[in-house]
């Protein structure tokens, strides 16, 4: 790639020193594979930590009556960014949020599991199905 047409300013963020920087995030196994595991822009640093949305949201899903989750950061004074939750619950599932707070507090890292809970009908989606998460607060 060569640039963005007309966009000077994106391209200069988006190539250094000769590099394409999707903002993808990966990590490399014992064995030299590389997953991809996030997003920079959607990385929440709460209290100094790094909480990458997608594994909230990987281990919110494996609730009984969670169908879908979304996970963002949202300001916080004390932590900098605080893990919010957006839920929608399987069709006839019930759940409250706090119950599904002391759910992932068992399931996840102290500074991991989502403090604020939100059950959601719907998430803001694309044509594509990809979640507006810039729209979640």
């Amino acid at each position: 790639m060569k640039g963005y047409h007309g966009r000077p300013e994106a391209t200069a963020e988006a190539i250094r020193n000769g590099w394409f920087r999707t903002g993808d995030l990966a990590r490399r196994d014992k064995d030299g594979f590389y997953y991809i595991v996030d997003r920079a822009k959607d990385l929440i640093i709460r209290g100094g930590f790094n909480v990458y949305p997608r594994e909230i949201e990987e281990v919110l899903v494996t609730h009984p009556a969670v169908s879908l989750a979304a996970v963002v950061g949202v300001p916080h004074e004390r932590h900098g960014e605080e893990i919010k939750a957006f839920v929608i619950l399987d069709r006839g599932a019930e759940a409250r949020p706090d119950e599904l707070i002391a759910w992932g507090r068992e399931q996840m890292a102290a500074y991991k599991y989502p403090r604020i809970v939100e059950i959601v009908q719907s998430l803001p989606m694309t044509s594509t199905g990809k979640i507006l998460k810039r729209e979640l607060t």
